[in-house]
């Protein structure tokens, strides 16, 4: 049987090569994949961030694929395709969210917000702390292509914008089989329970020894979630 094509949607302030380790993983595993840069990131630094103009960014991207395919999308990229998924007239065959089992509200998304405020103060904008924090946590290779193009001036507005976005509701809005993917040492687990019963068709997975960027950690198990997924929506 062969798997669905599959469209990998990155994280806050990344871009589409954070996947890099992944994608090769797919294509050993003869996973068709595509990944994408959302606005202001990647390709498209500079570009508004707003939720209208991502989920724009994954309507195009999936229709790119050969046919109907699999959203896969880690962090704020797991987020927005839910968000996508609930709305679009194109729906997946399945979504995995990964890393994102949290509401984007409260004392929590303050936190980051005003992390990122006081950061983009400074004259890197963090560079030299977020690439010493990620060669130390992900090692140098992952941390590489984390950090390939890393849009620091798109973190207020992303994380601003955020605030709006309803995973439960979303999760609620959608018909096809949902994967929630998270880490067991990742703090964005906390409400993977509540994401659970939210969803009409869910299934979550816990992936050990890994953190929030599960596909640094463990890109090979993740790439073969992704193919299981691939391959249970053909069926």
């Amino acid at each position: 049987m062969k798997p669905a094509p599959v469209l990998l949607v990155h994280g806050i302030r990344s871009s589409c090569s954070m996947w890099r380790t992944v994608r090769e993983r797919l294509d050993e595993l003869g996973v068709p994949n595509e990944a994408i840069d959302l606005p202001g990131h990647g390709a498209r630094r500079g570009e508004e961030f707003t939720i209208e103009a991502c989920r724009q960014a994954i309507e195009d991207g999936m229709a790119s694929l050969d046919g109907r395919g699999v959203a896969v999308g880690l962090s704020l990229g797991g987020f927005l395709s839910l968000n996508w998924a609930a709305r679009t007239a194109h729906p997946p065959l399945a979504v995995l969210a990964a890393s994102c089992s949290v509401r984007p509200r409260g004392l929590p998304l303050w936190g980051y917000l005003s992390a990122a405020r006081v950061f983009a103060r400074l004259p890197d904008e963090g560079k030299a702390v977020n690439d010493a924090v990620a060669r130390l946590v992900l090692g140098a290779e992952a941390a590489a292509d984390l950090n390939a193009d890393v849009a620091f001036e798109v973190m207020v507005p992303a994380l601003r914008a955020m605030a709006a976005v309803d995973p439960l509701a979303d999760l609620a809005q959608i018909d096809v089989p949902v994967w929630l993917a998270n880490a067991t040492w990742d703090h964005f687990r906390v409400e993977e329970r509540a994401f659970l019963r939210a969803a009409r068709c869910g299934r979550l997975v816990r992936i050990p020894h890994a953190g929030h960027i599960i596909t640094a950690h463990q890109p090979e198990v993740f790439a073969r979630l992704v193919q299981r997924l691939a391959l249970v929506a053909t069926q």
